[in-house]
């Protein structure tokens, strides 16, 4: 039987809401090819690794959902049920997943290669699915740059991989290091195991 949130988990999962509200506007202002940079696949990650796949999961599904609502939570501090029809829409969803991802590798095996391991394959999945979903964006509902191609969505999301690859290597190492010298010494020892 799964337990039930408690108000620790609660608390941690609107920090990590918190977290990547700032993480999507604190660089925003670079746009590459209509693609923001921001530090939200980094928290999305770090969510995941520190909260686990059930609770890293839902707060990003959380911090989905109040974009949607009207909060200005997203890149370039939007926001609205409009975004949807966004092409970087998926990535938001993309979230979901990569702290999902995320978590569970880390779930099965707690040392730092796989904490790194999972974090870069969670990256994986957050650019699958966001260019992915871009692409389709352009070519179904949102008017593409003039000769966009498959090829070229691609080509946009070179430019934040180096920075993603970084960060997500430094998410992994850095939830490790929390798993073992804060949490395991204090009463969140059990905050990642909820799922």
């Amino acid at each position: 039987m799964k337990k039930g949130l408690r108000t620790i988990d609660l608390t941690m999962a609107a920090l990590f809401v918190a977290l990547m509200a700032a993480g999507a506007n604190v660089s925003s202002f670079l746009v590459v090819g209509g693609v923001p940079i921001t530090l939200q696949t980094f928290f999305a990650i770090l969510g995941g690794a520190i909260l686990g796949s059930r609770l890293g999961a839902i707060a990003m599904a959380v911090y989905a959902f109040v974009g949607l609502a009207g909060a200005p939570v997203f890149a370039k501090f939007g926001g609205g049920f409009a975004t949807i029809l966004s092409p970087t829409f998926g990535f938001i969803v993309s979230y979901i997943f990569t702290a999902y991802v995320t978590g569970k590798i880390i779930e099965r095996k707690r040392t730092l290669p796989v904490y790194i391991l999972a974090a870069l394959i969670a990256m994986a999945v957050n650019y699958v699915f966001g260019t992915n979903w871009m692409y389709m964006a352009y070519k179904l509902w949102f008017t593409a740059p003039e000769g966009f191609t498959y090829q070229m969505a691609w080509m946009w999301m070179a430019v934040p991989l180096p920075k993603d690859i970084i960060l997500s290597i430094f998410a992994g190492v850095l939830a490790h290091r929390l798993g073992h010298r804060v949490f395991a010494r204090s009463h969140f020892r059990n905050l990642n195991r909820t799922a």
